[in-house]
């Protein structure tokens, strides 16, 4: 039994997987670095086509909401004007709290 990482058995064979000689070495050497440089080429291509597609969202969304933010823009203009017609809009203090309603009936209960 062999016990170098280089040598495989395929079928009952052994198979050499290190190149042999100088030649070798340079044509793996090539090889390798072929790879690479088309895997980057492929990675730079998929993150062109990403930014482009997020440009365009971009912009289908700034085009889709332009009325939107018009309306916010002279909404901010025009605080004093209330959406929901001839109601004043407060100029003083809001305080909030809660209102509980005890019914006549209730409270002459609790009299008694």
């Amino acid at each position: 039994m062999n016990t170098d990482p280089s040598f495989r058995r395929l079928h009952g064979r052994q198979v050499h997987l290190q190149p042999k000689g100088f030649f070798g070495k340079l044509f793996a050497l090539l090889v390798g670095a072929g790879l690479l440089v088309l895997g980057l080429m492929f990675s730079v291509v998929i993150v062109a086509v990403a930014v482009v597609g997020g440009l365009l969202f971009w912009g289908f969304m700034w085009w889709k909401t332009r009325e939107l933010r018009r309306r916010m823009r002279e909404q901010m203009d025009n605080p004093m004007q209330s959406p929901f017609g001839d109601v004043p809009a407060s100029g003083g203090r809001v305080i909030e709290g809660e209102v509980i309603e005890v019914s006549a009936e209730a409270s002459t209960d609790r009299r008694r």
